[in-house]
This record gives structure tokens, sequence and C-alpha cells, in this order.
């Protein structure tokens, strides 16, 4: 060891030594295994697309989230080194290991896309990415000291020193007194052979409460036992208990590595074993019951899973409809749907009229027999059992205590508490989060807001299903061709064909008054930003200019400097969906022009009335040489539409042209968009108010074969979108797809606008 404390070379090359060997033979786990298997490679593909929703089943089907692929990459490295941000924090929560102390670690850091991601990796120290079971652990060790509530059943008493212990503890981790306590379950006293030391049975009961085994054995002066007594009476209790490697746990104390690692591994071990205890005995034993007659059960305090409470939740009435003799629901259903309704439970049809004859099944509930140890992990249930209420004091029978909510949801929260387990899928993850927050378990509420966020987001970028265009304009674009346009980019908000399917669809109006009313963050940012990547789908209905409302009241004593939360949230988000399709083509500074090109499309406006003339005298000019059956209708080719990021080669092309009029008679007036460009292309305006027709001879030349049943209106849309023309929100056509964004960014924010002054709010 060099003089400043640090190891030489040639150390640190032998401790790796050690380390890789101690791998190999099995003692020492490593922190980054190889994972070959189909899951791990979906979860590192997953990881590098910022899939969310594929990364949350992979982790919840079990995939190790610290393991790495051939080539050495973690998912925590890959999706770092995407940049995708929301990825990183769902792998950070599940318990990736980012310790700056490991070369892993480290990497991660380094390879970060962006200084966001960066902060979020250095949030997450050593003291973040420890054993995620560590609260359970700490609440059974925790119940050896704690003497009020009452909530032990057996006493076990040594020469000096007496324990009050819970036999559903005992039994789900010692062969023996589960053995013991299945022939005689009343036993109240236990006595260990006197010839064990206290200290040693201390120490083995410790480890079945899933606490920290001491370095040192606690013997010397003073204790009347020296430190090989008590090894000595740790070995035999252990082998009396069938308690496994416990005095090898003492011995390596010293190495940390090992000694953080087998702790791990006995957490580990001990939560399965509660796990499988809970299931076979707590669940397995739950009865199902009419709900008229729930309160009729009477069950005794000696029994034989030493049940100390009993649980009740009771059906939803929608549930207990005969599935028989359910009619077809209707338009008022659907738009009556609660929450969980629009998250995939069957609708309710409790408010149907009914003829009196008709049968139903009786509403049923679910009673879970618990125990008080376990339940007051919940501060609802501490709060309950430490006070006066009339569920603390004693009776001859078993009290029920109902819980307002389904038994599905009741059986999540049960095992969340005996197991620190919570999966659950998204048709139940609203309920879930109310549950939580009824029963102040906040891991289970940020699990819930996890599963909503990353479940129902899918892709960042997927957009609605139902788009902007009018029925006319739907009609237009899907006549049929000889030859469909070109394929768009996979995340143009432009392209129906990307839409989600309506039955995926969250009802996110719920989502986010959930998050209101559980205060909930996560959840109120997963909305904003849901509802910004789909803004076109909600900005004219009626549900949201009601949130938006609701959004304003819940500032009391409102002013008009007040801004609204929920508008901002999604302005921001609007300007992230756009600004992200920019960055890379050098056009953000697009973006910020705003004001100018409110400015400029407010202009155009304005000279549209002195092009009627001009238009109305080249749409009959065009009419004409149809009649006379002019050849030349396909001899020139079309005029390229403005597109975004190119210079004009001739000063007129940065100037609308109104191609349906012959050469001489074309009028250019100057214009912003492109698709205000193509207003007098696609609709030129008639002194009759009739729609106007292109002829043939204006119709752009394409290699496309065109359809002789078609119009020549059709036809020319045809080839436009052919040529890479594509549909703006309000129906028009642009040149190319970041002219359409650059569009479809300020029209968003004028109906924003538009919708305050309705509501006339002030943000």
């Amino acid at each position: 060891m060099t003089a400043n404390g640090l190891l030489r070379k040639d150390q640190l090359e032998r401790n790796l030594f050690d380390e890789r060997r101690l791998i190999e033979e099995g003692i020492l786990k490593e922190d980054n295994p190889l994972d070959f298997s189909v899951n791990f490679q979906k979860l590192c593909d997953a990881c590098r697309r910022g899939d969310l929703k594929v990364c949350q089943e992979m982790i919840q089907e079990g995939t190790n989230i610290n393991a790495k692929d051939q080539y050495d990459y973690t998912p925590l490295i890959l999706a770092s080194l995407c940049g995708h941000y929301e990825v990183v924090q769902l792998l950070l929560e599940s318990g990736a290991l980012c310790e700056r102390d490991t070369f892993q670690g480290e990497r991660c850091l380094y390879n970060a896309l962006n200084d966001r991601i960066r902060n979020l990796l250095l949030q997450y120290d050593y003291s973040k990415t420890t054993d995620p079971l560590q609260p359970l652990a700490s609440h059974l060790v925790s119940l050896l000291t704690r003497d009020h509530p009452k909530t032990y059943d057996i006493t076990v008493i040594t020469a000096s020193e007496t324990f009050y212990l819970h036999k559903f503890i005992l039994s789900a981790r010692s062969p023996y007194f589960r053995s013991k306590l299945a022939q005689a379950p009343d036993t109240k006293v236990w006595k260990p052979a006197p010839t064990i030391p206290p200290q040693s049975f201390a120490i083995a009961l410790k480890h079945l409460y899933l606490g920290e085994i001491p370095r040192e054995p606690g013997g010397g002066p003073g204790t009347g036992f020296t430190d090989s007594e008590i090894l000595a009476g740790v070995d035999r209790i252990s082998k009396h208990l069938e308690i496994q490697n416990l005095s090898q746990l003492i011995l390596d104390g010293n190495d940390r590595r090992l000694a953080r690692q087998r702790r791990q591994d006995e957490v580990q071990r001990g939560r399965d074993q509660l796990e499988r205890w809970f299931r076979d005995n707590v669940i397995k034993h739950a009865i199902e019951i009419e709900t008229s007659r729930a309160d009729d059960i009477k069950w005794d305090r000696n029994n034989g899973i030493f049940a100390d409470i009993l649980l009740r939740a009771d059906e939803d009435e929608d549930e207990a409809e005969d599935e028989g003799d359910v009619p077809v629901p209707t338009n008022r259903d659907v738009q009556r749907q609660s929450s969980t309704n629009a998250l995939g439970i069957p609708i309710s049809h409790s408010d149907r009229s009914r003829s009196p004859s008709r049968t139903r099944k009786p509403r049923r509930s679910k009673i879970y027999p618990a125990h008080k140890a376990m339940l007051m992990r919940s501060e609802f249930f501490n709060t309950m059992f430490s006070s006066s209420f009339l569920e603390a004091q004693p009776t001859p029978h078993l009290q029920i205590v109902s819980i307002d909510c389904s038994p599905a949801v009741l059986e999540i929260i049960l095992t969340f508490l005996y197991t620190e387990k919570a999966d659950f899928g998204l048709d139940i993850a609203v309920d879930v989060l109310f549950a939580a927050d009824m029963l102040f378990l906040e891991k289970v509420k940020a699990k819930a807001a996890l599963v909503i966020s990353s479940l129902g987001n899918g892709s960042a970028i997927a957009m609605p299903a139902s788009t902007a265009l009018s029925p006319e304009m739907v009609a237009q674009e899907n006549v049929s061709q000889s030859q469909p346009p070109p394929p768009q980019p996979k995340d143009t908000p432009h392209d129906p064909s990307n839409s989600q399917p309506a039955d995926d669809e969250l009802d996110i109006y719920e989502i986010l008054r959930a998050a209101w009313l559980t205060r909930v963050q996560r959840l109120e940012e997963f909305a904003a930003r849901y509802i910004a990547y789909r803004l076109e789908a909600f900005i004219d209905t009626p549900e949201f200019a009601e949130l938006v409302k609701e959004s304003a009241e819940r500032i009391t004593r409102r002013e008009e400097t007040d801004s609204i939360e929920l508008l901002d949230d999604i302005r921001y988000y609007l300007s992230e969906r756009f600004r992200l399709r920019f960055e890379d083509s050098g056009l953000e500074d697009v973006m910020d022009e705003e004001a100018a090109m409110a400015e400029a499309v407010a202009q155009s406006q304005s000279q549209s009335q002195s092009q009627t003339q001009a238009q109305t005298e080249a749409q009959s000019e065009s009419q004409e040489r149809t009649k006379n059956g002019a050849e030349d209708a396909h001899a020139k080719p079309p005029q390229p539409l403005p597109r975004w990021g190119t210079d004009p080669k001739h000063p007129h092309e940065d100037e609308g042209v109104d191609m349906s009029a012959s050469t001489s008679t074309a009028t250019p007036t100057p214009t912003s968009t492109p698709s205000t460009a193509l207003s007098s292309v696609l609709n030129p305006p008639s002194t009759s108010g009739a729609p106007s027709v292109p002829t043939a001879a204006s119709a752009p030349s394409t290699d496309v074969d065109q359809d002789p049943n078609q119009n020549p209106d059709q036809q020319s849309i045809q080839a436009l979108l052919a040529s890479g023309a594509v549909r703006t929100l309000d129906g028009e056509l642009a040149g190319d797809e970041f002219a359409a964004m650059a569009v479809d960014y300020q029209i968003l924010l004028d109906k924003i606008d538009r919708l305050l002054e309705k509501l006339k709010l002030d943000a």
C-alpha cells in the first residue's frame, strides 16, 4: 500500500483476480451478469427506442435490469446514451444500479446524452440504489421492539430474556416452527434449551425477522459467554430451527461486498418464504360470500393461520350483473363510463331500467384473514389499531374491517404489505391509485402512477385516431388511386395510419382528475404531455374546455395575472413535440417566429379579396380551354410547393402563385406559409359562390396514371399528394412535412387562445 493509503497496481490486480475467481466459483455474484434471454434483448431494444410500454412490461416479467448484453451494455447505459429521459427514470425507480464508484456507474454518467439525464443519474446515488426490500426488512425488525399496539401471539422465554414474537413469521421462516405450530396452533409459550446462550438465540431471531447479522458475536467480559461459545450456540440453534448458513453469515462479515451480497440474498429468500406462506394461507383461505351475509361471519381468534383481523372488499355493482342478460350498451352509457371503465373494466349497467322479473346475481364480497403486524405498514391501519377505535378493542371473534375497493385491488394491497411486491396491469391501475391514497401507501401510489404513465403512454409521439380534416377533405384524400403516395415518417402528426386504436386510448380526462385528487405530480405531467401530443383530437371538444375551466378553478381567489397550470404544461409539451422534429434539421428557429408567422397569415388573409377577380378570370379561361379540348394539359411540370429550409432560386419562388391559371394570367401574391400558397390552387374563389374546379390544363403533370372518372380537382389533389405534399390540420396542403408542422403548431396555439377567449379566462 502506498503512503497515501491507496492500493498499488499489483494489489489492485490481485484483488480483481480474487474477485473474478470468487465469481467463477459461485461464491460472489456479479452485479452485471451477461444475459442472452429473449426478454432481456427486448428490454435492451426498447431502451434504445425509448419504448416505455415495452420496458415496463419486461420489468414486470422479472427481467434483470442490471444485466448486460453481448456488447457489455446495460439497459440503463443504453437509455442514457440514446437520450430517453423517461426510460432512464423508469429504470432507476425499478432498481437499476448507478453507483459512481463502479465502472458501469461511471460509464453510464459518461455516456449520458445531455445534462438533464446526467443530473438525474447523479440524484440516484448509493443511498437510493440499495436493496428495494429494505423497507419490508426494517418493518419486520421493528416488530421485535414494538409493544403497542399488541400484535404478538407467542412468547419465547430464555434464561435471561423474554421475546414477544409472531407465529406467522416463525411459521413462514422456520421449518421447525411451521411443523410445531401446525400440530399445536394454540401454543402461547416456548422455551429453548437452557444451554443455548441468549445472545445466540437473539442472533437467530434477528435473522428470522430479516434483520442484519452483527459482525461481532457479542461475547466477552460481562456477558458470561465467549465469542466461540456464542458462535457454537448459533450453530446449534440454527440446526434446531433448520436455518441455513446462519454461522457463515457471521464469518463473512469482514468482507463488505460479500457481506452485502449475502445480506441481499437472505432478504430475498426471506421475502420469497413470506410470499409463499402468504399465498398458501391468506389468499387461499379467503372467503367469497354474498354481501348481505358478510357480516354474519364468525372467525375464532385461535385459528390455524394466526389471523387477528378480517378485511372485507365488495364487488362493484356492475360485476354483480347477470352476464347472461346484459343488454348492449347505448351511447348514453358509454358517455357516463368512469375512469376505471375507460381503462378496460366493463361498463356499469346498474342505472338501466329493468323489468321487475329480471334476474340479477346477488352482489358478492370477499373476506381476507390478515395480521395486524403487517397491516401496520400502512399509516391508515397503524392509526386504527393504535387508537381507541372499535377495531382496536378485543372481541371474542375477529373483527371485520371494510375497505372501499374491489377484491382484486385489496389483494394487490395485501400482497404489497406482506411481500413488498406490487404487480398489476393498466386495467385496475386507477383503482389501485385511489386505494393506495386512502391507505397512505406512497410507494404503491408511485407504482400506480408509473404503470399508467408508461403502459398508457405507449409511443410518446403516437397520434390520436381522430383527425382535424372535414369529411369532404377525407373523401378527397381517400379517392381511389392507382399509385399510393410515398410513405411518411413514422412520427409525422399528419398520418392517420399512425393512430392508436380507439380502444387503446385512455380516458385522459379522468386520469388527470385522479392526479389532482391524489396529488400525484407525475400523472399531471403525463396527462399534459398525452394531451399535447394529441391536442388536435381534444382542443375542439367541450370536455376539454370543461377540463381547462376546472384547472383554472383550482386556484382560489384567482386574479388576472394567474396562469392556468394545465395550459402552461400543454404549451410546454406542444413546443417539445414540434421542436424535437426540427432540432436535427436546423429549423428550430422557425418555432421562435410565432408572432411573425401570425402577422404574415393575417396579411395573407387580407390579400385574398384582392385575388378574387384575377382568380375568377383564370378559372374562366381554364374552363374555356377544357371545352376546346386543349392537348397540352400535361405539357408543363407542376410548380414546386413552398418548402422550409431551402432558399428560393428565383425571386418569385417565395410567392404564392395561382397554378390553376395560365402562365400569362397568373398573378403572384406574397404568402408566408405553404398552406396559404396552395389555397388558390385547391379552392379558388368564384363570384357565384360555387366551388371552382381546376381544368385539365391546370392540373400538374405527374407519372401517376390519372383515373378518367375523377374530376380535375381530385386529380390535382392526387398529383400533389403523390409528389410529397402533406395535409395540415386545417385541411390545406403544404409542400413538405416541416412546412406542415410549422403551420400545425401555429394553428394549435391559435386554437388555445380562442378557447381562452371563449371561456373568458386570462392566462
